[in-house]
């Protein structure tokens, strides 16, 4: 009724009301009524983009964030970039672009801030990046400083000695000591100041997230995370393209294969935490560390293996009771990433066409195994077989995502509301009621 009183959709509640109550109900009741054009002649929006988004806010809010990202890449110029941003990159890749980017021709070189998350360890990446570059800890010329008590000295000592000589230095948990960060704040806005630096001198700085940084030193870095992303296809892009290219293509045929369907494992898991109870009993800290390690496992049993044979109850064990049943406490949790593991670590998985996708009988949804091909190819099978992201894709019932999506729109627009800009007036009184019209129309 609200929206009735925008003049485009001046017609639209006694449509519904006299005329299209039947069809509107069908296309209310679509799983996906974004990607379905509405009945009659409102079809027309098709071509208004916007105007259907308003449609969708006013009767299917739980599709409005999906409704938006696509909105997004078909609206603004390079929108699927926006929306994808690094998915396709690795954590190397990512860092080699933000070290080009903290080089200047000035000689101030821009610290790198990593705001760590769990299971993210960027000291390894850093060391690899350094040592291509003859930054060794060997060489004495890569500082890497562990921040705590009475570190305060000896970080302020070859923190001057690397702006002097041209050394790496990289000081990581900052935020476990609060009161010296005011010092680091002012030293690096000295070095800007004065400029001169070593060419060759690089800051590398790491923080859990922290209200104790000051806000100074955020500024003058370029901040790094790595958090997943969300969405099925998301995660497992991120965790494919987190190995080394040129790793996996030398690696048995069967290894690409079961790393294929340890990815698909791995986004589930993070995937249904944003379900809450209906996807976990029980919140758990899954992380990249976790896929990371379950990798090394299957290298290890696959390489030593004379048989020939791939030791599937061996390796289920391994990644469902170990590697990521180690996070989990609830048996019906344990249960239920057992499960996931029996349907995927099975030998169908090194073949062509394997399902993955559990329950998806006449669902019109699908993730079926690429035949074992390149590294590159895995990842374009991802993005093209893929589709719109889907709870059945986890084994849950579509309706598991009204809820989600509902409170994703809610807390959206309410973010939208808080950074509009605020209408005032000398009594606040005509200010005050357009804004509440405002939240009345969002909400």
């Amino acid at each position: 009724m609200r929206l009735g009183e925008i003049e485009e959709f001046r017609k639209l509640p006694e449509s519904i009301e006299k005329e299209l109550t039947v069809r509107f109900k069908d296309w209310f009741n679509e799983i996906t009524p974004e990607d379905v054009k509405l009945p009659s002649d409102w079809r027309k929006l098709e071509g208004i983009p916007f105007q259907k988004l308003l449609i969708i806010r006013a009767l299917r809010p739980d599709r409005m964030v999906p409704a938006l990202t696509t909105f997004i890449k078909n609206a603004l110029p390079f929108g699927e970039q926006f929306v994808n941003m690094d998915s396709s990159a690795s954590f190397t890749e990512i860092l080699d672009s933000a070290f080009e980017d903290a080089t200047q021709e000035t000689q101030l070189n821009i610290p790198i801030f990593f705001i760590l998350s769990p299971g993210a360890d960027p000291v390894k990446d850093v060391e690899k990046m350094g040592k291509l570059k003859g930054f060794d800890v060997n060489r004495n010329n890569f500082f890497n400083i562990s921040l705590g008590q009475g570190m305060d000295k000896y970080a302020e000592a070859k923190l001057e000695a690397g702006v002097r000589d041209g050394y790496w230095i990289m000081l990581q948990n900052i935020h476990l000591m609060p009161s010296w960060l005011p010092t680091l704040e002012k030293k690096l806005e000295m070095y800007a100041k004065e400029g001169g630096s070593n060419i060759s001198f690089r800051l590398f700085l790491s923080a859990d997230p922290s209200l104790g940084i000051p806000i100074g030193i955020l500024e003058r870095c370029i901040k790094l995370t790595n958090e997943p992303p969300a969405g099925l296809k998301a995660n497992m892009k991120r965790a494919w393209t987190f190995f080394p290219r040129e790793e996996i293509e030398e690696k048995d045929p069967r290894i690409k294969s079961v790393l294929f369907g340890l990815c698909y494992f791995h986004a589930c898991l993070l995937e249904r935490r944003k379900f809450g109870p209906k996807g976990w009993n029980m919140f758990y800290p899954f992380s990249i560390g976790d896929l990371r390690d379950s990798y090394y496992v299957l290298c290890k049993n696959v390489e030593n293996n004379v048989s020939g044979r791939l030791p599937w109850a061996d390796l289920k064990y391994i990644f469902g009771e170990i590697m990521y049943g180690g996070h989990i406490v609830d048996d019906f949790d344990r249960r239920l990433c057992m499960a996931y593991l029996e349907g995927i670590m099975q030998n169908e998985l090194c073949m062509e066409d394997f399902e993955l996708f559990p329950f998806v009988e006449g669902k019109n949804c699908s993730l079926k195994t690429p035949p074992q091909v390149s590294f590159e190819k895995y990842l374009e099978h991802m993005e093209t077989q893929l589709g719109a992201e889907t709870a059945i894709a986890y084994g849950l019932n579509p309706n598991a995502e009204i809820g989600l999506g509902t409170a994703q729109c809610t807390f959206l627009f309410e973010m939208l509301i808080e950074i509009m800009p605020k209408n005032t007036s000398a009594d606040g009184g005509e200010g005050e009621k357009q804004r509440n019209d405002e939240m009345y129309i969002a909400k």
